[in-house]
């Protein structure tokens, strides 16, 4: 049975995830409409992986007894500046989801939660890998400036990201 506390601490979180993929849904329809498909594709996959995530934390709330308690969505913004802002702003969203993580950590810690802690190291460990990634292709971008070549190789190569 998860406390209270971290039954609304883990519904909190499912939203997160939630929101995630809605944003990284306005982020490839954003790149759907400047013509960069391979870019576009990236960002729906990572929207796909952010649902996943959210069900993961569902179905955990429901196997420990928990209620889900679902919100509101945010609208997130439809417009940017280009691919760099794009993924800055991912990259943003993807540090504000890794302290949350930290902060759901710390408190299924403090209520000695022990199933929950050992169920959220995944998380954790996942955090590290969604911020490399993303960073990578924000140094990239960096890199390229407004190299229309480079940026049309790395469109490319951002279309073969598995599960694309």
């Amino acid at each position: 049975m998860l406390a209270d506390r971290v039954e609304s601490s883990m519904n909190e979180q499912l939203g997160m995830e939630l929101q995630s993929a809605y944003v990284y849904l306005a982020m490839a329809g954003y790149s759907e409409s400047e013509s960069l498909p391979g870019f576009a594709s990236w960002l729906r996959v990572q929207a796909r992986e952010e649902v996943a995530h959210g069900m993961k934390f569902f179905d955990f709330i429901c196997d420990r007894g928990g209620r889900v308690r679902l919100g509101s969505l945010g609208e997130p913004p439809a417009d940017y500046k280009g691919p760099l802002a794009v993924f800055e702003e991912a990259l943003e969203h993807e540090r504000a989801v890794s302290e949350a993580i930290g902060r759901l950590y710390s408190i299924v810690v403090e209520e000695k939660d022990y199933a929950s802690q050992a169920w959220l190291d995944w998380f954790a460990t996942e955090q590290v890998e969604e911020e490399k990634s993303v960073g990578q292709i924000v140094d990239s971008l960096r890199r390229i400036g407004d190299r229309g070549d480079a940026l049309f190789l790395l469109d490319k190569d951002l279309a073969a990201r598995a599960g694309a």
